[in-house]
């Protein structure tokens, strides 16, 4: 699964709108939409403060 629909499903789990998740992440709506739909090129910094509002973090690492 990809992270924009892993994003997707914990928002909607908790019965979070779009514009609810952006003001509670302290992000814009404009990011939380493009997150969602998989844009390749969002900050690293944003996606881990949704993550967080949820309980996870990003971890970065190499692939074996």
């Amino acid at each position: 699964m990809e992270l924009a629909e892993d994003i997707a499903k914990l928002r909607k789990a908790a019965g979070l709108t779009q514009i609810e998740l952006a003001k509670r992440a302290g992000v814009g709506l404009r990011f939380v939409r493009e997150l969602e739909q998989g844009k390749p090129t969002v900050r690293l910094d944003k996606v881990s403060q949704v993550l967080d509002l949820f309980g996870y973090e990003v971890k970065v690492g190499r692939k074996p």
